[in-house]
């Protein structure tokens, strides 16, 4: 699990230095062509972690409904993000790995609900969902990469 993590970690703060080179207009647009934009997708690996590694443990993890119901699989924006919910997916974005991270350490995830994705990813295990959640963030850092370039 040691790697899942530095992965995980090397991902998550790529992701966070769009909240640095990008303006807050920046991170809202839409290019022609896309159904979504940066900071959506940065809401939606946030929401998706949480549901793939806590609901499937049975634990309720540390993402608001509000949250989950405006980044979960299917969305897309309603409209722009203000400032301050921009901040809050900043510092997400970044603790959520700690906390993970420690609940691992401590033994919080104790049973696991198998489930099929979307994509057709069959994840049996906590294992598994770790090591999909890393896949899933680098696709939608991959789209991140994409939309950049028309913003």
């Amino acid at each position: 699990m040691e790697s899942v993590f530095k992965t995980w970690k090397t991902s998550r703060k790529l992701l966070s230095d769009y909240f640095d080179k990008y303006t807050l207009e920046q991170l809202n647009h839409i290019p022609a062509g896309y159904s979504n934009n940066l900071i959506w997708n940065i809401g939606h690996i946030i929401v998706a972690q949480q549901s793939l590694v806590y609901k499937l443990s049975g634990l309720p993890g540390y993402v608001s409904d509000d949250l989950i119901s405006k980044y979960k699989p299917g969305t897309k924006p309603a409209g722009p993000v203000s400032q301050e919910e921009a901040d809050e997916l900043k510092t997400l974005l970044l603790s959520l790995v700690e906390k993970t991270e420690t609940d691992f350490q401590n033994g919080a995830f104790v049973t696991f609900t198998e489930r099929m994705t979307g994509t057709g990813f069959h994840l049996t295990s906590l294992q598994d969902a770790f090591e999909f959640n890393n896949y899933h963030e680098g696709l939608h850092l991959g789209y991140m990469m994409g939309i950049r370039k028309f913003v």
